[in-house]
C-alpha cells in the first residue's frame, strides 16, 4: 500500500479519478479528487469527489441514493491517476445512465470486442423488437416451454460430448448451452450481474468451508 503522500495531484491540487464496476468492469465515470476527498473516500467507503464546477466536496450519492461502495483504489505507475473499483447503488451519470460513457465515437468492425453483456444486449433487443426470420425470436415467441425444453437438450448435448472427453464438441456444445441459458435469462429477467453476483457469494461460503476443513 502507498501512502496519500506519495500521490502527485496537479498544480490545482486534483488527481484524476477512473471509477469502474467491480462487477461489470464497465467504466462508469471519471471524476476528480482533492487529497480531503480521497481521505473522505477511504474512510467512508465510498466515492467522493472534488466538484470542478462547483468548487466543493461531492459525495457521490448524497442527493440521488446512487452511493459508490468503494472495493479499492489503486494509482498508476506515475502516480498522478486513480482507479477506483465501485459497487454501485444506482447509475453513475446524472442523466440517469448506467455510465457517462454512452456514446461512440469510433467501433472497428473487425476488432469489435465481444462480451457476455453485449450477447445479454442483444438478445434483450431482439426480444423487444422480434426481428422476422431470427431463431432467438423464433424462442422467444414459442415462450417458456420451448427455451427450456432447448436448455434441456443442449445440457444432454454437454454431457454426451463430455463424456466423450471430445474437448472441441464439448467447447461447441457448451457455448450452445450458453446462448439458451442467456435466452431463458432475458426471459426471465434475469441479469448477468445477478448470475455473478450469485456465484461471488458461493466463492466466499465455499472459500470458508476449506479453511474449515483444513482445521
Amino acid at each position: 500500500m502507498i501512502d496519500i503522500s506519495e500521490l502527485k495531484f496537479d498544480e490545482r491540487g486534483l488527481i484524476p479519478a477512473v471509477v469502474v464496476d467491480a462487477v461489470t468492469k464497465r467504466v462508469l465515470t471519471l471524476a476528480y479528487m482533492n487529497e480531503e476527498s480521497l481521505r473522505i473516500s477511504m474512510e467512508k467507503e465510498l466515492t467522493c469527489f472534488w466538484s470542478r464546477s462547483r468548487q466543493e466536496l461531492w459525495l457521490k450519492g448524497e442527493t440521488s441514493g446512487n452511493y459508490q461502495h468503494i472495493v479499492s483504489i489503486t494509482a498508476d505507475c506515475d502516480r498522478d491517476a486513480l482507479v477506483v473499483v465501485v459497487e454501485p447503488d444506482g447509475p453513475a451519470c446524472h442523466l440517469g445512465t448506467e455510465s457517462c460513457f454512452e456514446y461512440p465515437v469510433f467501433q472497428s468492425e473487425e476488432r469489435e470486442e465481444f462480451s457476455l453483456r453485449g450477447l445479454y444486449r442483444l438478445l434483450q433487443g431482439r426480444k423487444a423488437e422480434l426481428p422476422e426470420g431470427s431463431y432467438t425470436t423464433y424462442l422467444f415467441e414459442k415462450g417458456l416451454d420451448k427455451i427450456l425444453k432447448k436448455v434441456g437438450e443442449e445440457s444432454t448435448e454437454v454431457i454426451i460430448a463430455g463424456k466423450a472427453r471430445d474437448k472441441r464438441e464439448t467447447i461447441y456444445e457448451i457455448a450452445d448451452l450458453a446462448y439458451h441459458v442467456m435466452v431463458l435469462m432475458v426471459e426471465a429477467g434475469i441479469t448477468p450481474e445477478d448470475v455473478q453476483q450469485e456465484l461471488a457469494s458461493r466463492h466466499v461460503i465455499d472459500h470458508k468451508v476449506k479453511q474449515e476443513k483444513m482445521v
